[in-house]
Formats: C-alpha cells, structure tokens, sequence
C-alpha cells in the first residue's frame, strides 16, 4: 500500500531568512523616507498640453450605395428576401404581417417560447422579415432574423445553435453553403411519420452575414434533393 509523501516542515534557516528579509525591508523603506524629507519637492507637470496639430485634406470618400452593406440591411428587410417563383402560391399560414414577424412571433417558433423569448431580448433582437411559398407538394419558409450586436455577434450564435440542432438529427446529410464561411445546408433522408397523413420529408439551411442570421426549411412529401436546398440557400445569401 503506497501511501502519499507528506510535504516537508520548513526549516528554522527558512524562517530566519524570511525574518531578515522583512528587517531588511523595513529598514530600506524608513531610509528611503528620510532622504526624501530633505530633498525638494519636485515640480508636477502642468495641467494644460499644447494643442496637437489638425490633419489638413480632405477625408476618405463615403462607401457608396453598393458597397455599404448597412444601406442594405438598415433598409426595408424584406427586399431582401428571395421573391415567390412563377406558378407558386402564397403561404397564407405564414407567422407574421406583411412580411415581419416580431419578437413574440418569432419566440412561439420553438418548444419553449417563454425562455426563448427571454434569451432573444438578451441577445438584442432587432426584427425579423419572413417569406413563403407552396409548389406542387413543396413547402417552403425563409427568414431573415437581424440583431443589434451591440455586446456579442448574436446572428452567429443563432445561427451556430440551428445548426446544432439540425446536426443531432438522424439520417442527415450536410453541406457548407460556398462563399458564406459558416453556412450550411441539410437534407433529412428520412421522412416524419405521423397517422393519417403523407410521410413528411425535411431540408434545412442556416447561415450569417453580419447583424442578419438567415433559415430556409423545406418540407416536401419526397425526398428533398442537395441541388434544391444550396440553391436557395446560396442564392438567399448573394442578396446579402
């Protein structure tokens, strides 16, 4: 049975070494006090600085229209969502008016409304614009969520957290979207199973640019292809 080393006692030349140092110590200090009583007082530094010289010129030209990104997105929102195809109907069960969907709206999306609700105001929810549209058996919902930012990139984080929800699913194929840096798309290869109606197949996709966190669900009664997902995706984010 092995049992632990106990630590070793400090020594008596340990104690008188710390000892002497602190004699020591005090001694310097009340030396020190002594030559500065008959000293001088030193002169402080005056209060006021000169004034620093101005640049001269004229400053940077402003970005214009179309390489201002925050003239985009400080805009109307819903511009930049991807416009309904030919022959698609509306989605007249879309969550929101006119295109918006509020905080509360958008809260009410998920299993726990009350403690997203509160964990949407910390992250400086700002507003969020919606579409949708029905094409034969297809469903299809994009949104685009936009958050202040003031204290940390919420639009990443949400878009972080979908994207872990969607990877915990089984039977799920994944994709990064090009040219967004951490968008990804995901096709569900097996369908939802409920009584009573069609087996229900899934696609998903999250990505952020800046302040604006974007999701595209599809829902089909077939299996919902690769090409269809990243089209929409990478489309959705080129108006970005």
């Amino acid at each position: 049975m092995q049992v632990a080393p106990r630590p070793r006692r400090r020594g008596r030349t340990a104690l008188l070494i710390a000892g002497a140092a602190v004699l020591g110590l005090v001694a310097g200090t009340c030396g020190g006090y002594l030559v500065q009583a008959d000293r001088e007082p030193t002169k402080l530094p005056p209060l006021s600085q000169p004034a620093l010289p101005q640049a001269k010129g004229k400053g940077p030209e402003p970005l214009s229209a179309a390489r201002d990104r925050r003239v985009k997105t400080d805009g109307d929102l819903r511009k930049l969502l991807l416009k309904k195809p030919g022959g698609a109907k509306d989605a007249d069960w879309l969550t929101g008016a006119d295109g918006w969907m509020d905080l509360a709206a958008y809260a009410d999306l998920y299993e726990s409304p009350d403690e997203i609700f509160g964990d949407l105001v910390g992250d400086e929810f700002r507003r969020a614009a919606v579409t949708g549209w029905e094409s034969g058996t297809t469903t299809l919902e994009i949104r685009l969520i936009q958050f202040r930012q003031e204290e940390a990139p919420a639009a990443a984080d949400s878009t972080d957290n979908s994207q872990y929800w969607a990877e915990a699913e089984d039977a799920t194929e994944s994709w990064t979207i090009p040219g967004t840096g951490n968008g990804m798309a995901y096709v569900h290869t097996e369908p939802e199973r409920e009584a009573g109606y069609l087996p229900l197949y899934s696609a998903e996709a999250y990505a952020s640019r800046g302040d604006i966190a974007m999701e595209i669900l599809i829902y089909d009664t077939k299996r919902i292809s690769k090409k269809k997902i990243m089209d929409l995706a990478e489309r959705q984010m080129e108006r970005l």
